[in-house]
């Protein structure tokens, strides 16, 4: 866990690599409630015995929606900014899926500050966010993650 005293010290690091989340865990049972919320039950997330038959991946995958819902959290886990009254998630930019998060997978997220705008009351700031399987070759997800901080 990365500790930034302030907005304005956050603005600062434009440029870097800024933080990295714990692992989080992505059992059958996650990949399954996720498909319960989003009414998105393609066999190819929920059910085993068939994706040992006909995936190109032998077992079940997670959404690319369900790795990228796990952004704020895995943001969380990452970085605590000191004086922050509220975040609000403003929106995604060049999202990518490169490589499938096969069950029982572990994934963490890097978070590189990209930009910082001032607005008022606050910041919309960029993260370029690079998401990893734990043995993986590739990144599962890239995007930049947009956010407007105020204090």
């Amino acid at each position: 866990m990365r500790e930034i005293a302030s907005l304005q010290d956050l603005g600062a690091l434009v440029g870097t690599d800024v933080a990295q989340s714990r692992w989080f865990d992505l059992p059958q049972q996650r990949i399954d409630t996720f498909a319960d919320a989003t009414d998105d039950h393609q066999w190819i997330h929920v059910d085993p015995e068939r994706c040992r038959r006909e995936s190109p991946f032998g077992v079940p995958i997670a959404h690319g929606f369900l790795t990228l819902s796990l952004l704020p959290a895995m943001l969380e886990s990452a970085l605590r900014i000191g004086g922050l009254r509220l975040t609000i998630n403003y929106g995604v930019n060049r999202l990518r899926f490169p490589a499938p998060v096969p069950v029982d997978s572990r994934v963490r997220a890097s978070f590189a500050l990209q930009s910082f705008e001032p607005i008022e009351g606050g910041a919309q700031i960029v993260w370029q966010v690079t998401v990893e399987r734990e043995g993986g070759a590739k990144p599962v997800c890239a995007a930049e993650f947009v956010l407007r901080l105020y204090n």
